[in-house]
């Protein structure tokens, strides 16, 4: 498979670094995995996608990719969950000063420490808002703070975490866990009055990391940990306009596409989930 230089396969003027104003890191890393691997492949399937994506969004009456979007080199650092992690915190630290609009795509969920660490340092009073199946709570998990369930420990003790989505955990999480900020996927279920609620707890800047397993896995099995009981499509998207119509979103990060040979639908779903995103951030009117 070839893939395209640029997102989407746009012309070179739209992937100029010097005039984007998106970057998309990817880092490949499925180190901590402990069930279903393959994440370190979910970038090449959502480039092929993407590069066969219709790029007018009719819903925002726009062509964001316009706007320009720079891919950067990978992160390929693998030797070990902490040198990924500090990599990743060190390159995003970097990222963050040059005034562009940065997004990132894994690897597994681990990947996003060090991107939220990096915000949280760089912006003031920042909400993280994870929309996932799992809580990602655990202080460290099989020997190492930076596995994937220890995804958004960190951020739960130095920013304003809201979780959504969440329909699996381990007992021994509990005591990390705000409920009031918890969003569990049986009480959103039927109805719209939890995404106000929601948004109503973020603070002026809102940092997003979306694990593609908080979909059902009816729409997104080619996931390392597919949960029943997930979030659809329309759910899912009418939720992410609230939040970018009233908040300021700063940055964002997709994680856990584990492609799945002969199916091309999840990575389908994942590069329209990130044009969607980005649709939401600079073609709001």
């Amino acid at each position: 498979m070839k893939l395209p230089e640029t997102f989407a396969g746009v012309e070179e003027e739209f992937g100029r670094k010097e005039t984007a104003k998106i970057y998309l890191q990817h880092i490949p890393f499925d180190g901590t995995s402990t069930w279903g691997k393959g994440a370190d492949q979910g970038f090449d399937a959502f480039m092929d996608a993407a590069a066969n994506m219709e790029l007018y969004d009719i819903e925002t009456d726009s062509e964001v990719y316009t706007h320009g979007v720079h891919v950067l080199p990978a992160i390929t650092e693998d030797r070990s969950a902490e040198h990924m992690y500090e990599a990743v915190y060190a390159s995003t630290q970097k990222l963050l000063k040059e005034n562009k609009f940065l997004t990132f795509f894994g690897g597994e969920h681990s990947v996003s420490i060090g991107i939220i660490k990096a915000h949280y340092e760089h912006f003031e009073d920042l909400t993280v808002l994870q929309i996932d199946a799992h809580t990602d709570l655990r202080p460290e998990f099989h020997g190492t703070p930076y596995n994937h369930a220890c995804a958004v420990y960190d951020a739960s003790k130095n920013c304003n975490l809201i979780q959504v989505g969440i329909r699996s955990m381990d007992i021994s999480e509990n005591e990390h866990l705000d409920r009031d900020k918890c969003f569990f996927a049986h009480q959103i279920h039927g109805n719209t009055v939890w995404m106000e609620e929601a948004i109503a707890k973020m603070t002026g800047k809102v940092y997003i990391t979306f694990d593609l397993d908080a979909f059902d896995p009816s729409i997104m099995p080619a996931t390392g940990t597919p949960e029943p009981g997930g979030l659809d499509w329309y759910t899912t998207i009418t939720f992410l306009r609230k939040v970018f119509e009233q908040r300021n979103v700063v940055g964002f990060d997709l994680v856990e596409l584990a492609p799945i040979k002969g199916l091309k639908a999840p990575q389908f779903l994942a590069a329209k989930l990130y044009y969607k995103m980005l649709s939401y951030k600079f073609c709001l009117k």
